[in-house]
């Protein structure tokens, strides 16, 4: 039997998953009743337009303009507003009137998260945000409670849908970019302006929000070294194809030492990435997301499912309303997070990774050795070379060899070497009269 008083629970932003939780809430009001021990009353929505349509029916007497005072009612505040104003004042708000709230909003929380957590460790409230990264992923609760007393090593995610959709396309069906963004948008997977996806700002916002979870540091999104995919070509792809990877834009938290300082510290980074076929990530297809967790006790961990979604991501915070509302009736206060560590931000220069440069040349005697001298120069070992004749005759002269001596393609893969020693080798080959064109520079992950 309930014997709880029933709990008080604000809406704000009836969207596409505010919409469908609105309407869990309603139908699901008794079950999930009995899995709490007291009775979820969804009070209001705040909304910027009552008359606005909506995305499934909702209940014209639960629509209200006035968030300020539905949040002053309320036990648990929901907000799927986005954006970081006015939707950081209403979360403080609610924090400083005694309320749990639960978010999806992976922008404010990336640029403000301890801020809020601050505000609710003050009052002994709770701040859940399952659906702000990986949409119905559960990756944040492992993070912060299952993988507390772990030491978590390193983090590489797939963690939006329209990017890998993209690549995901041009894997399978030898698309280009173009063609392969037209078709995400007109599916729904990207937005009408897809910036934030293809330049990897969404992504670098989550990667933001995992790094402070997995290594209890602040790390500001500023700090998280970013780069789109709007330079990967179907060449690339199919390139790395046969070489036995698939590229994939790929966030990654790592906890390293920087190798010429010896500082430790922790690396976010996000850019798109060779990584064999053979890893887990590589069939992660579609609009998918994934998370691939590597830690010291519990050794590999794969978190996978649906990233996006109006239902997909409804779940994730009716996971967190309800998680919420338990604490409410056990009683206490709110757990804190730690971002106690405090370790350094490491630059990209810090990181350790794998090149594979692939460099147009003059096709003449001696350039091979030339190249691989400036490797060594900068203390850079190649594990694998590949060549092939790129062009001869007029097309040679065209393409910079005005001795029609022709050009050649030439795929190199490096061992693990600093960030720092891999962009000066590729600075210097840059600056040789024997290469025509530096064609692309990806790194190579998972390995």
């Amino acid at each position: 039997m309930i014997a709880y008083r029933n709990l008080r629970v604000a809406l704000l932003g009836a969207g596409s998953v505010g919409a469908q939780v609105a309407t869990l809430l309603t139908e699901h009001h008794d079950e999930l009743a009995s899995r709490v021990g007291a009775g979820l009353d969804l009070v209001g929505i705040a909304v910027r337009d009552v008359d606005a349509p909506r995305s499934a029916p909702l209940d014209p007497a639960l629509l209200t303009t006035d968030a300020m005072s539905l949040i002053e009612s309320a036990d648990i505040v929901i907000e799927l507003m986005g954006g970081i104003e006015p939707a950081r004042s209403y979360i403080l708000h609610a924090l400083n009137s005694g309320a749990d709230v639960v978010t999806g909003n992976k922008a404010l929380l990336a640029a403000h998260g301890p801020e809020l957590q601050a505000a609710a460790e003050q009052v002994g409230a709770q701040v859940y945000y399952e659906a702000a990264v990986a949409g119905a992923i559960p990756i944040i609760r492992p993070l912060r409670e299952s993988l507390a007393g772990d030491r978590v090593k390193r983090i590489l995610g797939i963690v939006n849908g329209t990017t890998n959709f993209i690549l995901d396309k041009m894997d399978v069906e030898g698309d280009t970019f173009e063609n392969a963004l037209a078709v995400a948008t007109e599916l729904g997977y990207a937005e009408a302006d897809p910036t934030a996806d293809i330049e990897g700002y969404d992504a670098a916002q989550k990667a933001a929000i995992l790094a402070r979870l997995a290594f209890h540091t602040d790390v500001p999104v500023e700090a998280v070294h970013r780069e789109g995919i709007t330079t990967i070509t179907a060449a690339q792809v199919s390139q790395a194809q046969k070489a036995g990877y698939v590229v994939k834009l790929l966030a990654i938290c790592e906890r390293l030492t920087d190798p010429e300082t010896g500082v430790e510290g922790v690396s976010a980074r996000v850019y798109p990435a060779l990584i064999s076929r053979q890893h887990p990530l590589a069939a992660v297809h579609g609009g998918k997301n994934a998370v691939f967790v590597e830690a010291e006790a519990a050794g590999d961990l794969m978190f996978y499912g649906a990233g996006a979604g109006g239902i997909e991501t409804a779940s994730a915070v009716l996971g967190d309303v309800v998680s919420a509302a338990r604490r409410h009736v056990a009683g206490g206060p709110g757990v804190a997070e730690t971002t106690h560590a405090n370790l350094t931000i490491l630059p990209i220069d810090s990181v350790s990774t794998r090149y594979q440069i692939t460099l147009e040349v003059s096709d003449a005697p001696g350039v091979l050795a030339r190249i691989a001298s400036l490797f060594s120069e900068h203390g850079v070992s190649v594990e694998a070379v590949q060549q092939s004749v790129a062009s001869v005759g007029p097309d040679a002269v065209a393409a910079g060899t005005p001795d029609g001596s022709g050009t050649a393609t030439l795929v190199i893969v490096t061992h693990i070497a600093s960030e720092r020693a891999l962009s000066r080798t590729v600075a210097a080959i840059a600056d040789q009269k024997v290469v025509v064109r530096v064609e692309s520079v990806l790194r190579v992950e998972g390995a």
